[in-house]
């Protein structure tokens, strides 16, 4: 297993320290760039250009963020790195362009937005460009076939679970989960506490949360976990 202990040390600013998509957007260069100033570690969405290269982008259409119809895996990474997101001079960046950018001055907590049936070669092409980067890693996924095919890649990276729920049959398929010899987990925060996670706790796996918005949220996060994934406020002070 490898150490994900420095996963707890930083907030993991969502998406970027973006400001709720007024003027920095999620999942932006510039939203990075806010980040490594404030010395937030970062989290962020990978999907697979149609040109088997990783772009980061939450959602699977262009609409909400582009303002145009589109399923993001049917464009190359050329084609996206082309479309303004939210109107702004940002577009689309690669993964490669996230890590020029970073060149390790903060974590980074990638999450592999999967697609089944239409994944083979994205965990190993994620790899491929993370190969000689020096920096903190961590990569994530709800996806359990992308975190079956790092492990079995021998990733050289902390891997862990997105997830949430409450209910005792998905804390089984949690389970099946953290059973590929997980790292981490990233969990909803208002699903917290549970029995999953006190468990998954008490064994010294680190759990950070999603996605907190508020001071209710924090005070909620770390009576039951160890970190916060953040959005819209300066966790630096108390909001």
């Amino acid at each position: 297993m490898t150490s994900a202990a420095w996963i707890k040390e930083l907030p993991v600013a969502h998406r970027g320290y973006h400001d709720t998509n007024k003027l920095v957007w999620e999942n932006t260069l510039s939203a990075f760039s806010r980040a490594v100033e404030a010395g937030f570690a970062i989290e962020c969405d990978l999907h697979y250009a149609s040109d088997g290269v990783p772009i980061i982008f939450h959602d699977e259409n262009l609409e909400r963020l582009c303002n145009m119809p589109g399923d993001i895996r049917a464009r190359t990474s050329q084609e996206l790195g082309l479309l303004s997101v939210g109107g702004t001079a940002d577009k689309i960046p690669t993964l490669k362009q996230l890590l020029d950018l970073v060149r390790g001055k903060v974590p980074l907590v990638l999450e592999l937005k999967g697609r089944e049936a239409d994944d083979e070669g994205f965990a190993e092409t994620v790899l491929e460009v993370l190969e000689g980067y020096q920096g903190k890693v961590a990569l994530m996924s709800f996806d359990h076939w992308l975190l079956r095919d790092l492990k079995a890649l021998n990733a050289p990276y902390p891997v862990g679970l997105t997830a949430g729920g409450n209910k005792p049959e998905e804390f089984e398929v949690h389970e099946k989960a953290m059973a590929l010899g997980l790292d981490f987990i990233s969990y909803f925060f208002a699903d917290l506490p549970n029995p999953f996670i006190s468990g998954q706790r008490a064994k010294g796996i680190p759990v950070i949360t999603w996605t907190v918005r508020d001071e209710k949220a924090r005070k909620h996060t770390f009576e039951n976990a160890d970190q916060m994934t953040f959005e819209g406020f300066d966790p630096r002070v108390s909001v």
